[in-house]
Parts: C-alpha cells; structure tokens; sequence
C-alpha cells in the first residue's frame, strides 16, 4: 500500500527544495519528520507539510500500520517561472525569474523480513 501528497506551484527555487528532500528520502516517517523539524532550511516547511499530507492520506486506509511507513519516493519538479523585470542603471532593466516548484512524497508500508530459523 502506497500513499501519495503533492504540492504544487510551491514559491520556491526547485534546487533548494532538492537539499531538503534528499535528506528524507527512504527514511522513516517519524524520523522524516524530526529530521524536518531541525532542518535551518525555509524550504522544510513546506516539505514537512506534504509529508504530513501524505501521512493523513495513508491513515485513511485501515489496513495501513502507520509505524512501519517510510519514505520511498521524494522528488522536486520544476514548476513555472514568473518573469520579472528590475530597473538598473543608464534606463537599462534586467530580467528577474522567481521560480516555482511541484514536491511529490509517497510513502509505502516496510514488508517484515523472516529471519530463518
């Protein structure tokens, strides 16, 4: 059983939302999120939230335990760039691209491994 939450059009550049995102990727979901908490990134905010999301979409279902969910996938999309323009000097303008991202995190629930007797 796998969950899934994406966030689109995050207001974020795709690269420094990449930094937070690999540092979660296959890792425990309570670990993620501790691991969220004391990130000093603005972008593990947003990822934290996305988390969250897919951890709400995965309670829906009963059969899902909770406490062996991990993260199996966690990517960053580039989203759309909106164009902008700065004055600078001798009436010259320089163009300015504040950039956007899309975060998907899907979760999967860890198989228990026998161990031969």
């Amino acid at each position: 059983m796998e969950a899934k939450a994406v966030a689109k059009y995050v207001p974020m550049g795709p690269r420094k939302v990449r930094q937070v995102v690999d540092l979660i990727r296959s890792k425990q979901v309570d670990k993620a999120l501790t691991i969220l908490k004391f990130t000093q990134k603005a972008a593990s905010v947003s990822v934290e939230r996305v988390l969250k999301s897919a951890l709400a979409n995965a309670g829906k279902d009963p059969q899902v335990n909770i406490d062996r969910l991990y993260v199996e996938k966690a990517y960053v999309d580039v989203g759309p760039s909106l164009k902008r323009f700065m004055p600078r000097a001798m009436g010259r303008a320089t163009r300015i691209l504040k950039r956007s991202c899309h975060i998907t995190v899907v979760l999967r629930e860890r198989e228990e491994t026998k161990r031969p007797a």
